[in-house]
């Protein structure tokens, strides 16, 4: 029996207690660390990582290089079963729903803010691409590689005045048997339990298009057609047609296969014309302080990409990432531009053409494409009527100075294997910002023209869907014009 009274039995003892306490401290620490969510590595919703990382990156590397598999190769063997079940699905078996906890989760709310404490779009972008791929395999089914092809629009429809729960939400609303679909989706302030979602409460609305490959070959194969079953299905796929109609017409008048305009030669001849005035040194025309040289606005980035930001299939970028990286660094070159905040109104048509694997270099050049009130316009004599910095009035009879300036930033992005060998595009990304400054650009070099006309055909197409859904008779999506207050960027 051991005396408790003893020194050296106390000081056993409690040198015992500490030593016990000490070890399940450690054991609480080590189980904190693998309790830790494995996947939450990448800033998108935990929920929708889950659906799109299956393995862990360290697995899918080993059964590579057990395996020699090499995921970029194309082979001559299909892999996509020919007696796959192509019977025509519903719209709402791909209907898929999440809601974001943001206002009830400050922890999770810390991954959608900027400086400012407002929300950061490309994060959510990054979401909204994840669940286009949800959607995506809810419809094709998983014996099918499905990639993003391009991101046909995202708008904002009402901005957020206060930080809240969001839900985001969307089905496939066009699929006529191709290999690609388009899906329609949606962020809504999150509606209270069983209650339906108001106009107001809508934030953005955008649709993807995907297309789906033989995991094998990387050649497109046919999927379900759609059902169409209600009125609204009608007029969603409805939609559907025309945007697709619309694509093939753009891709037709494109200009690396017809010319510009006789009204956009015009421009072109006006803007030349003014810049041989700012040179001349026999008149006092000189190019103001607002107007910038579009070879002065641009923006280079590079960046290695890492698995953390792969795909469902490990070794290849998913699209959402591209999508964040280009928007913030779109922002970057508009608040460059005009030494102000930008406003985000919308991601006009973009494509990704190429994949982007990961480990490769990617490299994205920003450039401010079109700014819109004209710097110069041109009258049915042909000649440049408009100074700088003016439009003409709807209700006035002369010219009048605009407050706000809407900027078009074009993305150019490219990639490289890590020992600089071969380069492909792989895709162009168009946004447009609202900046409450006064400010033009100027192309200067043929090349630049071409930049600028292909932006301003862009930007006329984005009006034309502002004004036409402000109208009272419209019964689409109203679109934000970028002028009011709000908690995103």
């Amino acid at each position: 029996m051991v005396n408790m009274r003893h020194p050296r039995a106390l000081q056993y003892l409690n040198g015992l207690i500490l030593r016990r306490r000490a070890r399940l401290d450690l054991s609480v620490a080590l189980r904190q660390l693998h309790i830790t969510a494995p996947r939450r590595t990448d800033g998108v919703y935990p929920a929708l990582t889950e659906m799109r990382v299956k393995i862990p990156y360290s697995e899918a590397l080993r059964k590579q290089r057990e395996e020699g598999y090499d995921p970029t190769a194309k082979s001559n063997t299909p892999e996509t079963p020919q007696d796959r079940d192509l019977t025509p699905k519903k719209m709402s078996e791909s209907f898929h729903r999440v809601v974001l906890p943001l206002a009830r989760d400050p922890w999770l709310m810390d991954n959608y803010l900027n400086s400012n404490g407002r929300i950061r779009l490309g994060t959510i972008f990054m979401d909204l691409d994840a669940l286009s791929g949800v959607i995506a395999y809810k419809h094709t089914g998983e014996s099918v590689t499905t990639v993003t092809a391009a991101v046909d629009r995202i708008t904002i429809n009402h901005p957020l005045k206060e930080l809240c729960d969001l839900e985001l939400s969307g089905q496939v609303t066009f699929a006529t048997g191709r290999s690609s679909m388009e899906i329609s989706l949606q962020v809504v302030k999150a509606p209270e339990n069983g209650a339906g979602v108001n106009k107001e409460d809508v934030l953005m609305t955008c649709a993807f298009t995907m297309v789906s490959l033989d995991p094998a070959t990387k050649k497109p194969v046919a999927i379900a057609p759609l059902q169409i079953e209600t009125a609204e299905e009608c007029r969603l796929f409805d939609l559907g047609q025309k945007n697709y109609n619309a694509k093939k017409a753009l891709a037709r008048t494109a200009l690396r296969k017809q010319t510009p305009n006789d009204m956009e030669s015009d421009l072109i001849h006006a803007m030349w014309l003014r810049q041989l005035e700012y040179h001349d040194p026999n008149i006092s025309t000189r190019k103001p302080d607002n107007v910038v040289y579009m070879n002065n606005t641009t923006m280079l980035s590079s960046q290695i990409m890492q698995p953390q930001y792969r795909n469902r299939h490990n070794f290849m970028i998913f699209g959402g990432f591209l999508l964040k990286q280009t928007f913030e660094l779109a922002f970057c070159c508009a608040a460059s531009f005009s030494h102000s905040r930008p406003t985000f109104i919308s991601l006009d048509p973009s494509t990704f053409d190429n994949p982007v694997p990961v480990g490769s270099v990617l490299y994205l050049t920003a450039t401010v494409a079109y700014t819109d009130p004209l710097l110069v316009a041109v009258g049915k004599d042909n000649r440049d009527t408009l100074e700088w910095g003016q439009k003409e009035s709807v209700v006035s009879n002369g010219p009048e100075t605009s407050k706000y300036t809407r900027v078009q930033i074009r993305i150019d992005s490219k990639v490289r294997n890590i020992e600089h060998g071969e380069t492909k595009p792989t895709g162009q990304f168009n946004y447009t910002f609202l900046v409450e400054k006064d400010i033009r650009v100027m192309p200067r070099t043929y090349s630049e023209f071409m930049i600028w006309i292909d932006a301003r055909r862009r930007a006329e197409r984005v009006s034309a869907s502002i004004d036409g859904s402000l109208s009272t008779e419209n019964k689409g999506p109203v679109h934000d014009d970028g002028k009011k207050d709000r908690v995103t960027e």
